[in-house]
């Protein structure tokens, strides 16, 4: 069995990613990058490996994990991905998001990029802008995709200011049953998740004008699972034992749904194209 070499670092690590390898090169990881949570001070650092095994002059192991260079991150450093060779994208608990470069020659990290409010609560119940974690990125030069807990799905590139595009305005639950949820978003789309429906054969299907379009199927066990009806269908971390139908309430794509209310049966929205939808058959 392979050794595996500890370093102590006095902090707690949240997320840990290698430096992608250029295109076609034949040499194994090198670098890698980590960033901290709950901590004091939380930092995003880089870190070198060398040949494990061979003796320095001090008796200790040459390929014990160097730190390269660090930088203070604000708040709990919640998905860390890198953009290319020399940049790092992370997200913040404070909803920021925040591109690091690299710089090899005099070994620091310093931001070339940050957007701020990412990701942020809004409406009743909260100030006027309160920050929401950002939970998740995801990076292909140059765009990057960040989602939070606002709900919300930012598209960013490298040398904008501002979110290229936002997607999920609001995210609500049934109030009284929570196998139900609604979302309305900036691209016109009002849509109804059933995950009540139960079947032999389970999938998740697209309905939009009475017609049905399954694009996800999955195949499940002939063993039935006695605990499932306990569970939400929202925390099975098993989605071929549920059903999940998706099913879009607005007749034709309109501008922005900006915001969704439900209660009973009757669900009301309003939208960028001057127009409040309300239906009271959400069931039928």
């Amino acid at each position: 069995m392979e050794e595996i070499y500890a370093k102590f670092v006095s902090q707690k690590i949240s997320k840990t990613r290698w430096r992608p390898l250029p295109p076609g090169s034949l040499q194994t990881a090198e670098t890698f990058a980590t960033g901290s949570w709950d901590n004091e001070e939380n930092y995003v650092s880089l870190w070198s490996i060398g040949d494990f095994g061979n003796l320095d002059s001090d008796g200790g192991f040459e390929g014990d994990h160097q730190l390269l260079c660090g930088i203070k991150h604000h708040g709990d450093v919640m998905d860390l991905q890198f953009f290319d060779q020399e940049r790092i994208v992370a997200a913040s608990s404070t909803g920021c998001v925040t591109i690091f470069l690299h710089h090899p020659n005099n070994r620091t990290l310093s931001v070339s990029q940050q957007w701020t409010a990412a990701h942020y609560h809004t409406g009743p119940g909260s100030p006027s802008c309160s920050n929401a974690p950002c939970t998740g990125v995801v990076c292909n030069s140059p765009e990057i995709v960040t989602v939070g807990e606002d709900g919300r799905i930012n598209l960013f590139r490298a040398d904008h200011k501002e979110a290229v595009r936002t997607i999920v305005w609001e995210v609500h639950f049934h109030p009284s049953n929570p196998d139900h949820l609604f979302t309305c978003s900036e691209d016109g789309s009002l849509w109804h998740w059933d995950a009540s429906t139960d079947g032999p054969e389970k999938s998740l299907l697209f309905h939009q004008g009475g017609r049905n379009s399954t694009f996800l199927s999955h195949s499940i066990s002939n063993q039935a699972n006695v605990h499932q009806s306990l569970i939400s269908s929202w925390l099975s971390t098993d989605p071929a034992k549920d059903r999940i139908e998706i099913t879009s309430l607005l007749p034709n794509r309109t501008l922005s749904v900006n915001s969704l209310d439900v209660l009973g049966p009757c669900l009301v929205c309003g939208t960028d194209a001057e127009a409040i939808y309300v239906t009271r058959q959400l069931f039928s």
